[in-house]
């Protein structure tokens, strides 16, 4: 029976895109399941002291994730996974800057209705985002970003990784981060980075 793995991302963050490149490429080489959902970093910073350029950035970023809660009511869970992947794909592989580009391209790439574009700009699903949010955020706590996976009662923030593992090695960062995070009383491992998101 395949293990469940549930993955919170904002398609805006680099870091959660090679963290689902990651996932993805695990669950071939181990029985896994992964489900996408959606969180928000514009919800997660709304109370924060920011710089300005952060808060601007943090503005344009309830666009996509309005989109994919959007298109989760309306036609199911399912288009969550593939539509936020058209969106990192423009957004991070091939470095598309307009975000009303990426949703309408992304949109048309997995052959929703053009007009769910609509709801970047309206605040029509914000009730269901923030609930998406939300059971993500809750079992992690909310001083962590995305990606947040859950697998069964263990919740964590991460890996943050670059670039995504392949095969085998995917395999066992899997094993290694669940053997980590089902630890009880086990909070933190970090180091700093050297280098910024690759999406190889």
């Amino acid at each position: 029976m395949k293990q469940r793995v549930d993955l919170w991302v904002d398609p805006l963050c680099p870091w959660a895109w090679i963290t689902s490149r990651w996932l993805l490429e695990a669950a071939q080489v181990r029985d896994l399941d992964v489900n996408f959902h959606v969180m928000s970093l514009a919800v997660l910073n709304e109370e924060r002291d920011l710089p300005d350029g952060y808060r601007e950035f943090l503005e344009s970023a309830w666009g996509p994730v309005r989109v994919l809660i959007a298109a989760e009511e309306r036609h199911g869970e399912k288009f969550v996974e593939p539509l936020y992947i058209a969106m990192g794909t423009l957004r991070h592989v091939e470095d598309e800057k307009d975000l009303d580009l990426v949703i309408a391209k992304s949109l048309e790439a997995v052959g929703l209705e053009s007009e769910l574009a609509d709801a970047a700009k309206s605040s029509e699903f914000d009730e269901q985002l923030r609930a998406s949010h939300l059971r993500g955020m809750d079992p992690v706590g909310f001083d962590v970003g995305t990606p947040v996976i859950h697998v069964g009662d263990i919740a964590f923030f991460g890996p943050v990784i670059t670039p995504a593992p392949r095969g085998e090695a995917a395999g066992r960062l899997y094993d290694g981060v669940l053997a980590v995070a089902s630890t009880p009383g086990f909070y933190e491992i970090k180091r700093s980075r050297t280098e910024g998101p690759s999406f190889q």
